[in-house]
């Protein structure tokens, strides 16, 4: 696991990384609140920012798709 950010539109949101591929992740949200459909995750101890689309969510945890791959 890793810690990591979700951003978009100004907004960081913390997130933790629980699975980690080359074409995508699954994260877990501590926060309720909204995000879109599509932002930017950084992993600053990988220095890793990619640019993600959202593909699924329940409850605190989402997977997204690196668009840039």
């Amino acid at each position: 696991m890793k810690t990591g950010t979700i951003e978009f539109g100004g907004s960081i949101l913390p997130c933790v990384v629980r699975n980690l591929s080359s074409s995508g992740a699954a994260l877990e949200i501590n926060s309720p609140l909204w995000f879109p459909d599509r932002f930017t995750l950084v992993i600053a101890s990988e220095q890793l920012r990619k640019a993600c689309h959202l593909v699924w969510r329940s409850e605190r945890r989402v997977g997204v798709h690196f668009l840039d791959n």
